[in-house]
């Protein structure tokens, strides 16, 4: 028996390589090769991360617009990199000579070393009050046809004139951190959909009744026909690493970021055998997300039971490879099976 619920469309991004994780020779041929994928998948977009370590993520996107037709780079954008003026012009510019719309992933915070590399000192909370000033300016630029005036606490700008115009359906839709109520916060102030890595379904709090545009969570997937051949690919591909968890205890130590600490109070709880949510990748210091391991019928549930609660966006890992995207594809085709979607 399926479930009516509230009537919202299901976005799935995929996430793009790292150029640390890829030579340089090749880097542009992958990201191309995972861009085709997602689109062939019908993905709505991918998401380009963005730190002191990885290629700029603007010229990646690059490499999208030329590989794709139609797929969407979510950009991650980190005010003390640049000016919100630079990435409106960078938007308008990218709409006007690709007419591609993006989607941005606006962050408060990154790898603490970053920050401090850069003499950024400012606190966890102040942080996203400085993004919602960022970015109520940025939305300001490319929605509006009259020149921006803003005072805040961290920027002010005055009569200020975005060119060339974006056309509104080209507009970029905005994601950001939900992990923390300083996100939570700041995604109200900014209309953005609030991202999180999840914890079990039955431990989120219920979405449907809150005033979000299609919230969303994080996680990697891997499945096949049989949970034994999924948790065998799964063990292959992130094996247990002393010094990726010795690596992941001093991020812990360092680190203010409210979702790293709560997957770290998760992992330290013992999963079911037959539960398909599994910390591994993530105690191991190689990804930041949970994933979900088993057949296919096990992981869709848990897929359709993030739709339960309301979770629309989906922001997968990674993907090693082609074949990783059809057996995700399995999974929500027979999640979007299992629920009814009513008109509000």
């Amino acid at each position: 028996m399926t479930t009516p619920i509230r009537s919202r469309r299901i976005q799935i991004f995929s996430t793009c390589p790292q150029s640390k994780d890829v030579p340089g020779e090749v880097y542009a041929q992958r990201v191309a090769e995972v861009a085709r994928w997602s689109e062939h998948y019908d993905y709505a977009g991918m998401l380009i991360y963005a730190d002191n370590g990885i290629a700029d993520p603007w010229t990646v996107a690059g490499c999208v617009f030329h590989s794709t037709e139609s797929l969407c780079p979510l950009i991650a954008v980190q005010p003390v990199y640049s000016h919100p003026y630079t990435i409106a012009k960078v938007i308008t510019t990218n709409a006007y000579l690709y007419g591609r719309k993006m989607y941005l992933n606006m962050i408060a915070g990154g790898f603490k070393n970053d920050l401090t590399a850069l003499n950024d000192q400012t606190p966890h909370d102040e942080r996203y009050q400085r993004l919602t000033e960022y970015t109520l300016i940025l939305r300001a630029l490319l929605e509006s046809d009259e020149p921006v005036t803003f005072e805040g606490d961290y920027y002010t700008v005055r009569n200020l004139q975005l060119t060339p115009q974006i056309p509104a359906e080209l507009k970029p839709g905005i994601l950001i951190s939900g992990s923390s109520d300083a996100g939570l916060a700041a995604a109200r102030a900014i209309q953005a959909v609030p991202i999180k890595y999840p914890q079990r379904p039955h431990e989120e709090p219920d979405q449907n009744d809150v005033d979000w545009t299609d919230p969303g969570v994080r996680f990697g997937v891997i499945a096949r026909e049989t949970a034994k051949e999924a948790w065998h690919v799964a063990h292959q591909r992130f094996p247990e690493n002393r010094k990726g968890q010795l690596q992941h205890q001093l991020a812990m130590k360092t680190s203010d970021s409210q979702w790293h600490r709560q997957l770290s109070e998760l992992a330290e709880h013992d999963a079911e055998k037959d539960d398909p949510y599994w910390l591994g990748p993530f105690q191991n210091y190689r990804t930041f997300c949970p994933y979900l391991v088993g057949n296919y019928e096990q992981v869709s549930q848990v897929v359709s039971d993030y739709v339960q609660v309301g979770y629309r966006t989906f922001i997968l890992d990674i993907p090693p490879c082609e074949e990783e995207l059809e057996h995700s594809n399995i999974v929500f085709q027979t999640a979007k099976e299992g629920v009814t979607f009513c008109q509000n």
